[in-house]
């Protein structure tokens, strides 16, 4: 009861930030990013010196946006990465309800509970960001990390940084594509060589 007591004041405290800025222009044509895409970051040799952009999106979209969800999406994918392989390794944490090591069979076992506190967490922190978006304010894309525990970022000059930018960007590519083959492989065994079936 108490869970559930902190899930909805959490709930209600975090819907302010996701009221409209009213403000703002409403962009629903196109956007013609792709030229500006041509000169980011990240446009590099394993790219074939051009945007990959198979489907067009870039042309619906602001450039920043998209460099925006790109990072959030290998940074996600590299915490995924992580998650596929603790269990195999190091075991699981001393639980009563999820019991295998099996990626995708314990988001089965895991709680109804622990998914609705999962939701809300994230949903927190997507509209700190959001409300962050509105006052101008970046938690995306400024360094390698939203939190610089060491305070090392505003120490590197400006090649280093984007060296760190690159790098981040870069992980984050390998970690969305080496996680898409896990799971991949775990249907279509043997579709990825290298990994055994259902890895």
């Amino acid at each position: 009861m108490k869970t559930s007591a902190i899930v909805a004041i959490l709930a209600v405290s975090g819907a302010s930030a996701f009221t409209p800025n009213t403000n703002a222009p409403q962009q629903l044509t196109k956007v013609g990013a792709t030229a500006e895409l041509d000169n980011m970051l990240g446009v590099d040799i394993e790219t074939g010196k051009k945007i990959f952009d198979p489907v067009g999106l870039a042309q619906w979209a602001p450039a920043d946006f998209l460099r925006k969800a790109e990072l959030s999406n290998g940074r996600s994918a590299m915490l995924a990465n992580v998650g596929w392989f603790w269990p195999k390794i190091v075991g699981t944490f001393d639980s009563q309800d999820v019991t295998t090591t099996d990626p995708i069979k314990a988001i089965a076992e895991a709680d109804l509970q622990w998914w609705a506190q999962f939701f809300v967490f994230c949903g927190m922190l997507e509209a700190v960001k959001y409300r962050g978006e509105l006052e101008g304010k970046s938690y995306t894309g400024e360094g390698p990390a939203v939190i610089d525990w060491a305070k090392q970022w505003d120490k590197l000059n400006a090649d280093q940084k984007e060296s760190m930018r690159l790098k981040e960007l870069k992980n984050g590519r390998l970690a969305m594509l080496g996680f898409a083959s896990y799971v991949a492989n775990y249907y279509i065994p043997g579709s990825v060589p290298g990994l055994p079936a259902g890895f």
